[in-house]
């Protein structure tokens, strides 16, 4: 077997969680685990790009609607729409009221149903709504707020990916990456980053701070929720699933940081 090395575990981040040209030499179990882990890092190089789109645009002379759209665009082009598409079959799954294995039989057709598009139409408008407000308030707040959303979106997949979550099916991204990462590993990701998002957040002013703090740790409380709600109702996680809870993980983080001044 070969030895593991760092790098391999940032392959398989950006190899399954972004479209950014990264190939992926393991599939094991502990490279899934070292991804899994590096999965925030995904979520910043996103966010800035996500960010640097918007900021551009303000500077062309856009106004902070389109700037937030852009801001939106981003991680959905980045994803391939992946997460996007997870959330509305999870909704779907979720809204189906059938048993568990109807509910995943659901939720692998190619089509979307009336929740997932209710879904996805509500979520995609709180986040558009949320980045326009704050690009309008402060380009600072706008671009920080879209840094923020993609890192709390990663680190909901990096907890979710703990020891003890199983897997709903046998096969699929769920799978391979169900309870990989080491409770403690997952806890130590989720101090760094919140502190690092806190710390970019001083650049807003006294509250800064204990606001991005604030809204990294509540989305993933919300996404929290739904992993065990999903959990319960299919019996374990699916890459659907990840998907729904990165976008409730980003799209609480905005609606928290859109609150105050």
């Amino acid at each position: 077997m070969l030895k593991s090395s760092p790098l391999d575990g940032l392959r398989f981040a950006f190899g399954t969680l972004s479209v950014l040209p990264v190939r992926v030499h393991r599939w094991d179990r502990e490279a899934a685990r070292g991804g899994m882990l590096n999965a925030p890092v995904v979520g910043l190089v996103v966010g800035c790009c996500a960010a640097g789109l918007g900021l551009l645009l303000l500077l062309l002379g856009a106004g902070p609607l389109l700037a937030a759209v852009a801001s939106v665009a981003v991680p959905a082009a980045l994803t391939r729409g992946l997460h996007l598409d997870g959330l509305a079959d999870t909704a779907d799954g979720l809204g189906s009221g059938k048993p568990a294995e109807d509910a995943l039989r659901i939720m692998k057709q190619s089509d979307i149903g009336p929740f997932g598009v209710l879904t996805l139409v509500l979520v995609l408008l709180a986040q558009v709504a949320v980045l326009a407000q704050l690009y309008a308030d402060s380009w600072v707040r706008g671009a920080a707020a879209a840094v923020t959303a993609a890192v709390a979106a990663r680190l909901a997949l990096t907890l979710a990916a703990r020891t003890g979550v199983p897997a709903a099916r046998p096969e699929g991204l769920g799978a391979a990456v169900a309870g990989v990462v080491p409770v403690p590993g997952a806890l130590a990701v989720t101090a760094a980053f919140t502190i690092v998002s806190a710390a970019w957040g001083t650049a807003q002013g006294p509250y800064g701070a204990l606001r991005a703090a604030a809204a990294v740790l509540l989305s993933l409380a919300t996404a929290e929720l739904l992993l065990r709600r999903c959990t319960r109702r299919f019996g374990g996680v699916t890459g659907d699933v990840f998907g729904a809870l990165a976008e409730t993980a980003a799209t609480a983080a905005l609606v928290v940081l859109s609150l105050g001044r």
